[in-house]
Formats: C-alpha cells, structure tokens, sequence
C-alpha cells in the first residue's frame, strides 16, 4: 500500500562496497572478480528478465520493514544505477581519468518518490536502462578496458572494475529482493 506521505527513510548504506572487486560477497554470493570485462554486457542482459519478473510481484511495493525497501524501490534504484553506470562508461570512454560526479541514492530515492512509481513502468525503464549500459560495455574496445575514472572519495576504477562494481548492485538488491 502507498500513500502521499512520505515514506520512512530506509536504513541508509554507507559501507564502502569496493572490496566487492577483490573477494566474493558473503551476502549475496557474487564474485565480481569473476566477470571479466567482455562478459559484462550479457551479464547485464541476463538480469533483466529476472528484475522485470520482480517488479511485476503482486506485493512489489510492499516493505518488508518500515526501513527495507520495497522491490520496486530496489527496482527504481538499480534502474537509476544503470544510468549513473552508463554516464560514468562514457565519461570514461571519452575523457582521460574522469572525476565522477557525486550521486546520493538515498536522496534520490526520497526525491523521486520511488515508492510512489508504477511498477511496470519501472520495469521498462530497468529494461531500457540495462539495454543501454549493456551497448555501450559491448561496444568497449579491447585497449579501453583499463581507462580509469575516479570517485570523489578517491576510489580509482577501470573501465572493467567499474563493470565490475557495478554489476555486483544489480546482482546484490535481485538477492535482497528474493530475485
């Protein structure tokens, strides 16, 4: 059930995920490590149907606590996820060591109202989302995978630990969701 009133505010993440590129995740299971750069596109695609048939849950907005997003609030997020991932590739395909702007997910996600957005709508633009980021890291060169970006608080990526990085998220919230 949803309402006009804002949400409670979930549980806010503030762990550094980075270690993801070195050893498995003991949550979800997913060892970044594992994908190397040319297989991150399919992986991406891969995903989808798994997200779409999430979202398209009878209880997707429901929270399973006051403080745990929903599914379609994991859903909003990791479709935002792919469009910040897909602005960094690029960013990292066009300039040399690029400085990544910074993204407040959980300011985003009160912003935007996840909890209020349609479901299926969400689902298409997750699928949109996922199809463009996944273009642009097929259309990775084999000299390009080791361009480098940065974030603000000084955490160095290539274009492959980025892909990484970045598919761990997807792969982590399709586990708290039960995906």
């Amino acid at each position: 059930m949803t309402s006009d009133t804002e949400p409670v505010p979930a549980d806010s993440d503030t762990k550094d995920w980075t270690w993801v590129l070195e050893r498995r995740c003991s949550e979800c299971g997913f060892a970044a490590a594992d994908v190397d750069g040319p297989e991150i596109a399919g992986t991406v695609r891969d995903l989808v149907p798994r997200w779409v048939s999430v979202l398209h849950r009878p209880d997707a907005r429901v929270r399973p606590a006051p403080t745990t997003w929903s599914a379609l609030e994991y859903g909003a997020h990791v479709r935002d996820v792919m469009r910040v991932f897909d602005t960094r590739l690029a960013l990292m395909l066009d300039e040399d060591d690029p400085l990544f702007d910074n993204w407040d997910q959980d300011a985003t996600a009160l912003a935007e109202r996840y909890d209020l957005q349609d479901p299926a709508a969400v689902a298409d633009e997750l699928a949109d989302a996922a199809e463009a980021t996944a273009a642009r890291f097929a259309g990775v060169g084999d000299d390009q995978w080791e361009r480098s970006g940065r974030r603000s608080n000084g955490s160095v990526f290539t274009v492959r630990t980025l892909g990484q990085y970045f598919l761990h998220d997807a792969v982590h919230h399709l586990h708290d969701v039960r995906g």
